[in-house]
């Protein structure tokens, strides 16, 4: 069977406006050909419904790009390990996936595009799998972390730093999930704030949402000795190693996290390229970071730092939206430049430089993650709704069923089930 692109874009489209419908079908079938699969979703079903199709539909639209397309799917397959996924909950996914599409495209379904689906689906398995088998001759699917510092910034952020029990290998510029004990098999993505250390550290900058599981819990529960899981490391944004350019970074709220972990792994490889950080905030007391970034701007002069605060008429410094200012700082047309924050944030500065004259290629940042974030899953979904977080500051979903709360010094593994 070869892989039809043209063909799975036009079928999917026709069935985009019943996705509602289409997405309870398809869990419906499911749980009904392999009931123990059920377990591994959450009570109420609406959030992952949505998720289903989100994640589908970047699938669908990315079968042109193969490279972006096996890097999405790739991750995937490893960050899937965590839940205990097994080869064969694939062919139970594919067999609902495929009778959905039948009864949803009704007349329209014929041998063609039977072939087409079929194809895109098995080598979107494929390559999950491929993931994670080889995923796994390196390294766990979870790593047990211990808190060994926990510092309050602000009623609502915290910066952590924890001691995974074994080396959690990872690169400048991506993120992990975490998984508190207060919450069992509930994981949020947040980026590692530092770059690679002999220590074998991580960092993490964290802001309480309202409603947040996690990011609660980790900013007002945790404490130092308590344990965390951590999954494998994510995320496609970092450091251009054929690059001497210059640096811009634009940070958004906590999206400071993997821009820093960049300029550290700059600063370790002693590369004097001039750094420019630019990092938004609503008021001077959201600017929680401000007074390490001072530290660090005082030891390598060749960093300089930019607050900007956008709801403060007093603040003595930069005004404004964070993209927006950017126009009035310099000329950032030989720079390399790395963004990090909120989808929204994201957008209007990516637009903002591709119109100051930075070419695209030179701008760096994960939004299509930061996009799937939105709806990080509360179990693996299968197809799900993907990774990463670079902008903490999306809230965590509602919760989607009661889930039992745990002491802090018993971290709820992940379940390994039998095949369906």
């Amino acid at each position: 069977m070869s892989l039809n692109p043209r063909i799975v874009k036009e079928s999917f489209a026709l069935i985009e406006p019943h996705t509602e419908r289409a997405s309870a079908y398809f869990y419906g079938r499911l749980f009904a050909e392999s009931p123990r699969l059920r377990a591994l979703f959450p009570p109420a079903m609406d959030l992952q419904r949505d998720r289903l199709f989100r994640a589908l539909t970047t699938v669908v639209w990315s079968l042109d790009s193969p490279d972006a397309l096996a890097s999405y799917l790739s991750q995937l397959g490893r960050d899937h390990r965590k839940y205990g996924v097994f080869d064969e909950h694939y062919a139970a996914v594919g067999g609902a996936l495929l009778a959905t599409i039948r009864k949803f495209l009704g007349d329209a379904w014929n041998a063609e595009v039977e072939e087409a689906w079929t194809a895109a689906y098995t080598a979107a398995a494929g390559m999950m799998t491929s993931a994670a088998h080889a995923d796994a001759e390196i390294s766990p699917p979870w790593w047990i972390a211990e808190v060994v510092d926990h510092e309050r910034r602000t009623p609502d952020v915290a910066v952590l730093t924890v001691r995974p029990g074994q080396p959690l290998p990872y690169t400048a510029g991506q993120h992990v999930t975490v998984q508190t004990s207060r919450w069992p098999r509930v994981w949020r993505p947040y980026s590692i704030a530092n770059a690679p250390r002999e220590d074998g550290l991580l960092r993490f900058h964290v802001r309480a949402t309202p409603g947040g599981w996690v990011s609660g819990s980790l900013v007002r529960h945790t404490e130092v000795g308590h344990s965390v899981l951590l999954g494998p490391a994510l995320g496609t944004m970092g450091l251009d190693p054929d690059s001497d350019r210059d640096i811009l970074c634009v940070a958004g709220g906590t999206g400071l996290a993997p821009l820093k972990a960049i300029i550290e792994q700059v600063i370790s490889m002693r590369q004097r390229r001039h750094i420019h950080l630019v990092v938004g905030a609503r008021t001077r007391r959201d600017l929680y970071d401000l007074d390490d970034l001072r530290l660090l701007e005082s030891t390598y002069p060749w960093l300089r730092v930019i607050p900007v605060v956008s709801e403060e008429p007093d603040f003595e410094g930069v005004q404004g939206m964070v993209s927006e200012v950017l126009g009035r700082l310099r000329d950032w047309s030989d720079h390399d430049a790395y963004v990090a924050g909120p989808t929204g944030m994201i957008a209007e500065t990516v637009s903002r430089l591709g119109r100051l004259g930075v070419p695209p290629d030179r701008v760096h940042h994960d939004a299509l993650h930061a996009e799937l974030r939105r709806g990080c899953p509360h179990n693996p979904g299968y197809i799900n709704a993907g990774p990463v977080e670079h902008s903490p500051a999306q809230p965590d979903p509602e919760p989607t069923g009661p889930v039992p709360a745990a002491r802090h010094h018993r971290v709820s593994r992940p379940v390994r089930r039998p095949p369906a």
